[in-house]
């Protein structure tokens, strides 16, 4: 929704905070293509044997054994505003941040809050409405913020390190899926889209309701799926968009996933804008990363393409599961005010890639 009120050092609701960044949200990440060049030559020490998960996977976090009986998980994450209301945009990025503890299968314990402000140039009641922001999505997580760290910065940036725990045989990683699994998404894709449209100052006051709406939702189902042993494998769509991210888990398991398009929730506005050619830049970089990895059907069209590969700001739980186990899974979704979860696809076996028909 646009603002028109003339900006002010004093009066938060005429700030624009999307005006300070370069790009908004999760699509302020490197590119997948850029950060595999960036770390190709990063030497990685003798692994200690309970760090169960580290960085071999581009999983979601860190898990580190303590005991035969608890894990700890070890997550950060911050960005650039993708809204201009600063109380949305502490909400959005502190539900982001602790969507990768519940995608290992984890309960949050705490978090740390991680600060930087263009101070001078964005009143404090609207630093504080950030906070404030953040603070109360931990405390719907039932955690609380422990401490974090501050800077004065050329753009606005928030987010959280996030503690949670696991227990060891319950992590759920991105590189244990199994031929036959179907994959199911829990929330629609299109938050992307919805950015771009608020940055254009096009987007509708039910667009943007939607977008926050599905931005501050947190990924809490993820704490019951990790007690299914028939969810092998899972990770949440951010950055990298729906095409990326399952990549990943192609990559991690060896296998080829079939994704139905057609299949795939999409946020009915975000279809719109989608269809009247609008893009992010993310959307491209995250193509031209994915190379040849990523296999279209004849005739598939661009606004379709963008959406697969579309940023997600605090996107939805990605689940591969045994074919029996999918009923249930979506009914523990549906339970839980899920109600866009959607079977999207398969895993068979064949060359790490994502095959959409």
């Amino acid at each position: 929704m646009p603002n028109t009120n003339p900006p002010s050092p004093t009066n938060p609701a005429s700030i624009r905070l999307t005006e300070f960044s370069h790009g908004g949200g999760c699509g302020c990440k490197i590119a997948p293509a850029v950060l595999s060049r960036l770390l190709a030559n990063v030497n990685m020490p003798l692994l200690p044997p309970d760090l169960l998960v580290g960085t071999e996977t581009s999983d979601d976090a860190a898990v580190y054994r303590l005991n035969d009986q608890q894990a700890i998980i070890a997550t950060t994450d911050f960005f650039t505003p993708i809204v201009d209301d600063p109380y949305d945009f502490g909400r959005i990025a502190a539900t982001n941040a602790l969507s990768d503890v519940y995608a290992m299968g984890g309960t949050p314990l705490f978090a740390l809050a991680l600060v930087g402000m263009p101070l001078g140039k964005i009143p404090e009641e609207a630093i504080r409405l950030i906070l404030a922001g953040g603070q109360d999505v931990c405390k719907a997580a039932g955690i609380p913020i422990a401490g974090g760290h501050s800077i004065d910065t050329l753009e606005p940036i928030y987010g959280l390190v996030g503690i949670g725990v696991v227990h060891p045989d319950r992590v759920k990683r991105n590189n244990q899926a199994q031929a036959g699994d179907v994959l199911i998404l829990s929330k629609p894709l299109g938050v992307g889209m919805l950015s771009a449209a608020l940055k254009k100052g096009t987007l509708s006051a039910e667009g943007y309701a939607d977008m926050v709406r599905w931005t501050t939702k947190l990924n809490t189902p993820g704490i019951a799926l990790s007690a299914l042993p028939q969810v092998h494998a899972m990770t949440d769509v951010t950055g990298f968009g729906l095409a990326g991210h399952l990549l990943e888990i192609c990559r991690g398991s060896s296998l080829t996933a079939h994704v139905e398009f057609d299949a795939v929730p999409v946020i009915p506005l975000a279809s719109e804008i989608a269809q009247s050619g609008t893009a992010t830049g993310a959307s491209a970089r995250n193509w031209d990363g994915y190379g040849s990895s990523v296999v279209l059907p004849d005739g598939f069209t661009q606004w379709k393409q963008n959406l697969l590969s579309d940023p997600q700001t605090s996107g939805g739980l990605l689940i591969a599961c045994a074919p029996e186990a999918a009923a249930q899974v979506l009914a523990l979704l549906h339970a839980e005010d899920f109600g866009a979860a959607r079977v999207i696809g398969k895993l068979v076996t064949g060359e790490a890639q994502v095959q959409v028909f």
